[in-house]
């Protein structure tokens, strides 16, 4: 009878670039899941804005004062989402509520991932107006 038949399995290098593939991976994860998170919190903070009652009739002052003091129950960063990036276009048939940004991640060394994020909602007829 032939061993050679019946031996299977990984070898040590096999199994150690496997595993180097599996860490890079879950690194990778791990420096994008939170990125993710907080843009989710974004989202969810434009929302709660857009079904307040009057929403299309605020000022832009207003909205980024609501935002912020939203975005820490959020957990949203005051550094990641500045002010500026939170826009208020009026036209006459309502208004739009716009939030662009940018958010870098160091990754490794000299590495960064960089994540934009550009996300609008309608407030006309918002909030039961």
């Amino acid at each position: 009878m032939n061993m050679r038949s019946k031996v299977k399995g990984i070898t040590l290098i096999g199994f150690a670039i496997g595993l180097c593939v599996l860490i890079f991976f879950a690194y990778l994860a791990m420096r994008l899941i939170p990125m993710y998170a907080e843009y989710m919190g974004v989202v969810k903070t434009m929302e709660m804005e857009r079904k307040e009652p009057g929403a299309a009739q605020k000022s832009l002052e207003e909205i980024r004062r609501d935002m912020s003091l939203k975005f820490t129950t959020q957990y949203v960063d005051d550094a990641s989402v500045p002010p500026s990036a939170i826009m208020l276009k009026k036209e006459a048939n309502g208004a739009t509520l716009r939030v662009a940004y940018e958010k870098r991640v160091p990754f490794m060394y000299n590495i960064d991932l960089i994540g934009k994020f550009d996300k609008s909602v309608n407030l006309t007829n918002a909030g039961g107006e």
